[in-house]
């Protein structure tokens, strides 16, 4: 499973295919089709964060991303993700690092660089489930899940935004995912046409809270469906707590993107 929130990724799309009616495709074959999709590759953008507290207080920041798929020997696409934070003055310089791996036996990295420190800091699988920067993403959102550390169910079909959608529940079949995750249940809406994944709600483990993942912006750029905005809310017995909007612009595919580019040593260079 992908979240439509991988910065990110979160966040490349698929190419438009023919709507598939439910009754013709299993849960998980509809997540396979969401893992699989075409996502683009060598993938240059800026990107907006807008963290929104339950006053109506916000703060502003505003990044930098590359995104760049390997292709390893055994022919599994692995992905690596670097972004440079360039605004506000206490956020600038930071930066962070993914390595996204296809195989699902082995754990994702990531890194996160504190210029203030000067210190580059691991972020443990047990940590994972945990805030990014402060915003309703946690770093577990940053990278694909393991279809297989799941059980899935098409709960109905329903529309979203004009588009019919087949409303899934993914559920983790052990505490460990849970644990990494920060979630114990998700229910996704996948539209039909495309396999973009443009809704969800994750119920979290802790604070008995929901986290409404949205999709408001969507695009075709370069032949690649293509994630412009989207939000993640966090509410309590209704009541919103915190709202992260995200938006991208400037998005580029194909870009001329070297390996040295998702180093640390590049990490701790910065931009």
């Amino acid at each position: 499973m992908k979240t439509a929130t991988a910065l990110l990724t979160a966040l490349t799309l698929s190419l438009s295919v023919a709507p598939v009616f439910a009754a013709e495709l299993s849960a998980r074959q509809i997540m396979e089709k969401v893992d699989n999709r075409e996502d683009g590759d060598n993938r240059v953008s800026q990107m907006q964060m807008v963290m929104i507290d339950k006053n109506g207080d916000t703060r502003v920041r505003k990044m930098k991303t590359f995104d760049k798929d390997l292709i390893t020997d055994k022919g599994e696409e692995d992905r690596r993700r670097i972004m440079f934070f360039l605004a506000p003055a206490d956020v600038k310089d930071t930066g962070f690092l993914t390595y996204d791996f296809d195989a699902y036996d082995k754990d994702d990295d990531q890194w996160l660089y504190l210029p203030a420190l000067k210190k580059t800091k691991r972020i443990a699988s047990t940590d994972k489930s945990g805030s990014f920067m402060g915003s309703d993403f946690n770093y577990s959102d940053m990278t694909r899940k393991n279809l297989d550390a799941y059980d899935f169910k098409i709960l109905k079909e329903a529309k979203v935004r004009g588009n019919m959608t087949w409303v899934i529940e993914a559920l983790p079949k052990s505490q460990q995912e849970i644990d990494e995750t920060g979630y114990k249940k998700s229910v996704l809406f996948v539209r039909q046409d495309n396999f973009v994944a443009v809704r969800a709600v994750h119920w979290t483990d802790t604070g008995d809270k929901l986290k409404y993942l949205d999709v408001t912006g969507l695009e075709l750029i370069d032949d690649v469906w293509t994630t412009t905005a989207m939000s993640m809310t966090t509410k309590k017995n209704k009541n919103t707590i915190h709202k992260t909007e995200l938006t991208f612009s400037r998005v580029r595919y194909n870009q001329d993107l070297a390996d040295s580019l998702f180093t640390l040593r590049r990490l701790e260079k910065g931009l």
